[in-house]
């Protein structure tokens, strides 16, 4: 046997027995558990006919990540907005840096909580690692004034007079809710026109990784839009669900528990966009460099404190000392977050744990959590550059859904004619039902990058010709 196939077969083996402990040592307390060994599966979705073990050195999660890694709507991401707007005289965070830091912390936190549960080191990380990768994919142009910018067109703008085209009240959910988890999803697991069966063909346990949200939008609070699937991958999810034992809450509405290993991938969300947030703050001179210190600083206790600011006297340039601060917090808050994971680790297998990690981290780290996110509330996220991209983004976005919806359901317009010729045949926009019609303008736009979508706004515009 290879030492892969050797270190495949150590990492099954400790899944099973922990499975085993679960299931007949306490079979009270763990009946209603999903267990590691059938949440960590290599099936790949749309290739179930095929799955086999591959010989090598890379895991099926480590190919995975490979697999997103080079793919045309991964790197797309470096080209749309994270927070601020992309400047050409610094360098601030895209969705490509932002999903790649994730990534390896994701990877960090995998690593960690597999050395404390014995759940095999490297394979959770190279999950929850790919995971991370792809949370974002699905994202439209101009971050979440896109998202915004869409369900807005629908549930108050020109595409309400479509809501009668519509079969039923889930499908016109999708679109007044629209929501770039669940359209990452569908990215990933739709067959295109001229595409495979599955999509990226990823594996069972890296899609349901990513679903933050397990319900449809019908189910979605009123409050706080969010959701994990569109209506037309609900059968997707399901058999997703269903081959990984994962937990439904209620059958009636499609309510599932959280994948465990979701947990990770937001955590590692979590750290990245709030404490990166305020490092690109800092370069762009929005917060001082004193108070960027303080905001890092308050992470760590009175000694640990002492201990860094010994070690930025040895660092003149301020950059690198915002680095090292920003660094340091970000380690910690993977140990709080990975011993949080681990005293809970029944409950996220019942399906009962509801908070996210980083809500639960110590006292002191929660507190300065706070203090950072109040102050990217009032000092970043409604800063003036951020409105104003939101802003053009909204504009943008909305008269390229009026353009394209009206060619759509036009086509025999000289107009449309010319105008339909400009989206890709891998989107059906031949689609036999308006729902479907709607989803291949949404997965055209929602594909585009901040650059392209402009572009094409001045064109269809005329404010540039060519």
């Amino acid at each position: 046997m290879s030492v892969a196939g050797e270190k495949g077969l150590t990492f099954f083996l400790k899944i099973f027995f922990k499975s085993f402990f679960y299931v007949l040592l306490q079979p009270k307390i763990r009946k209603n558990l999903m267990n590691w060994q059938q949440l960590l599966s290599t099936k790949r979705f749309g290739m179930e006919q095929y799955h086999a073990k591959h010989a090598g050195d890379r895991s099926e999660f480590q190919r995975d990540y490979d697999r997103l890694i080079f793919s045309a709507a991964f790197r797309r991401l470096q080209n749309k907005t994270q927070v601020f707007p992309l400047p050409t005289n610094i360098f601030v965070h895209n969705r490509l840096t932002h999903s790649l830091e994730v990534s390896c912390v994701g990877r960090s936190l995998g690593n960690k909580v597999a050395q404390k549960l014995g759940l095999g080191q490297g394979e959770v990380g190279s999950i929850v690692a790919a995971a991370c990768l792809a949370h974002d994919m699905g994202n439209p142009p101009f971050g979440h004034s896109g998202e915004t910018a869409i369900s807005s067109f629908f549930s108050e703008g020109k595409g309400l007079i479509l809501k009668n085209l519509i079969e039923n009240e889930n499908q016109w959910k999708d679109l007044t809710c629209f929501e770039g988890n669940a359209n990452a999803f569908r990215l990933l697991t739709h067959q295109f026109n001229g595409r495979r069966k599955g999509g990226f063909a990823l594996t069972y346990s890296t899609l349901a990784s990513i679903i933050k949200y397990p319900f449809p939008s019908i189910e979605a609070n009123e409050k706080k839009t969010k959701f994990g699937f569109f209506y037309s991958e609900t059968d997707s999810y399901l058999q997703i669900a269903n081959e990984l034992g994962i937990n439904c809450l209620d059958k009636t509405k499609n309510r599932f528990a959280r994948h465990p290993l979701v947990f990770l991938v937001e955590a590692a969300d979590d750290i990245c966009y709030q404490i990166m947030d305020i490092e690109d703050a800092h370069k762009l001179k929005i917060i001082s460099t004193e108070e960027t210190k303080t905001l890092l600083l308050n992470f760590f206790d009175e000694h640990q404190c002492a201990r860094r600011l010994e070690i930025l006297e040895m660092v003149s340039d301020v950059n690198e000392q915002i680095a090292y601060l920003r660094s340091s917090v970000i380690g910690k808050l993977i140990d709080e977050c990975t011993r949080v994971f681990a005293e809970n680790e029944i409950d996220l297998l019942s399906g009962t744990y509801n908070a996210s990690l980083i809500k639960n981290i110590s006292e002191n780290c929660v507190q300065a959590y706070k203090i950072c996110s109040d102050l990217a509330f009032k000092k970043i996220y409604r800063s003036q550059e951020v409105i104003d991209v939101e802003l053009s983004g909204y504009k943008i976005i909305t008269t390229l859904l009026e353009h394209l919806t009206e060619a759509i359901f036009s086509p025999d317009k000289k107009y449309s004619q010319q105008l339909l010729m400009r989206i890709p045949t891998q989107y059906e926009t031949a689609a036999p039902t308006a729902y479907g019609k709607i989803q291949a303008v949404l997965d055209y736009i929602s594909g585009m990058t901040d650059v392209y979508a402009l572009d094409l706004y001045r064109k269809i515009t005329g404010i540039n010709i060519p």
